[in-house]
């Protein structure tokens, strides 16, 4: 129960600060994703069926505010949650390349699947263009904040494990 309200109150504030901090200090207009973050994190912490459900939240909480189909950032979420969950057995608090490159995966994945489902289904084929400008930066932007949230992260975990 602990574990669940933190991680709610743990999703709801990198989501504010994604949208409404980080715009401030946005680099040609792209925003790290902090939900990626927090998606990939509580999965390959604590297993796969909290990374799904993180994710799902996460997702929900991305397509209710987004403005785009509901159900589209779930979909992508969950299953970024659900993968990293899967590297459960071989996480080591300590390490911090596996979640680093967890982390870079699982947004490049995000990327992928969002350039797939809105903008290649509209017959917009410009990727060459999308990766560069936004896929790229946006991955680099969230790695490089990810080594500033991810301790934070890691300690709280650590605080629940302890309890």
């Amino acid at each position: 129960m602990r574990r669940g309200i933190i991680t709610a109150l743990l999703i709801i504030g990198c989501y504010i600060l994604q949208s409404t901090v980080f715009p401030a200090i946005a680099f040609a207009e792209i925003v790290p994703n902090l939900l990626i973050v927090v998606t990939a994190a509580c999965g390959f912490m604590w297993g796969d069926r909290t990374g799904l459900a993180v994710g799902f939240v996460s997702g929900l909480l991305a397509d209710i505010f987004s403005g785009d189909a509901i159900g589209m950032h779930a979909m992508i979420y969950m299953y970024i949650g659900y993968l990293n969950g899967k590297f459960n057995g071989i996480f080591f608090p300590e390490d911090i390349k596996l979640p680093m490159a967890l982390i870079l995966i699982s947004d490049l994945f995000y990327g992928l699947f969002t350039y797939l489902l809105l903008f290649m289904m509209r017959s917009r084929f410009a990727f060459p263009f999308y990766f560069m400008n936004i896929i790229l930066p946006e991955i680099v932007y969230t790695i490089l904040v990810t080594l500033l949230l991810y301790p934070i992260i890691l300690w709280i975990y650590n605080r629940l494990e302890k309890h």
